[in-house]
């Protein structure tokens, strides 16, 4: 047997001198005595309004939060991609959009246009079929052109960004709901115009 094997398991412990506290101890001690609950509904109101603070300071704090709310808005629609929500994120994202934006899509027509379809089938109920047809022809361009978009955007990437992989039909997907929204409506906000060379 070794001189170490031999020497005692308590010299471990030597240089602490007290024992652990106990978890609900240090946990009271951080944070402090807590105050009973309160009696009446009139004692928490009384609790509640000395905690709220003064009416200027609420005023003042909610001006804040509504103007730094403002400013992240305004960040987020001018395209800083710190501002920007994650699926809108990274060179390659802000790409999509300016190549969607150069280009003038019929699905950016289908919301407005279903719109006023299914508002003439109320005026006009006789015309409900032709309407519905329509609609399902509306539908199937609406298709066609999405995959012709998403291939497109899909050789432009990887033609622009060879080494990423931020591709397929996620990426096809997301141009497709790009056009699809009116040009006034979109978020970020277009940094290119229609027939724009990218």
């Amino acid at each position: 047997m070794t001189a170490d094997s031999r020497t005692p398991a308590s010299t471990a412990t030597l240089g602490k001198g007290r024992p652990t506290p106990k978890r609900r101890d240090a946990q009271g001690k951080r944070r402090g005595p807590i105050a009973p609950a309160p009696l009446t509904a009139k004692e928490a109101r009384a609790r509640r309004k000395a905690t709220r603070g003064t009416k200027a300071d609420r005023k003042a704090a909610s001006a804040e939060r509504r103007l730094a709310a403002q400013d992240r808005r305004a960040r987020m629609l001018a395209g800083e991609d710190k501002y920007l929500l994650p699926r809108d994120q990274g060179p390659v994202r802000a790409f999509v959009r300016d190549v969607v934006d150069a280009r003038r899509n019929l699905v950016g027509l289908f919301m407005p246009m279903a719109l006023v379809l299914i508002l003439s089938t109320f005026v006009f109920p006789k015309y409900q079929i032709i309407v519905t047809l329509v609609m399902l022809v509306m539908m199937l361009f609406m298709m066609v052109e999405g995959v012709i978009l998403g291939r497109l955007v899909n050789n432009r990437v990887v033609e622009r960004f060879p080494e990423t992989t931020d591709t397929g039909v996620k990426l096809g997907w997301y141009a497709f709901v790009r056009a699809s929204q009116i040009r006034k409506m979109r978020a970020p906000k277009p940094r290119v115009g229609p027939g724009d060379a990218i």
